[in-house]
């Protein structure tokens, strides 16, 4: 499981899931942003099950998504 609290561990675990992409992009199923993107949405719709079969208390619906949201969007223009 996740257990990320702050900016710096998101930071950090972006900067992990590039490496492993970087170093074994064969373990990915979603290699282009189409696929990632795509993939993103029906995870996001699910992620409540996950949660639920973990046995995590956690409400996907209480989440900060407006944030997740704007570092998303902002990934697409930022340099």
């Amino acid at each position: 499981m996740i257990n990320i609290q702050s900016k710096r561990e998101f930071i950090s675990f972006l900067k992990g899931l590039l490496e492993e992409h970087q170093k074994h992009p064969e373990n990915w199923k979603n290699n282009t942003i189409e696929e990632f993107l795509e993939a993103m949405i029906r995870y996001s719709k699910d992620v409540q099950h996950y949660y639920n079969n973990t046995d995590q208390d956690i409400n996907s619906d209480e989440a900060q998504w407006k944030v997740f949201a704007d570092i998303i969007k902002g990934a697409s223009i930022y340099e």
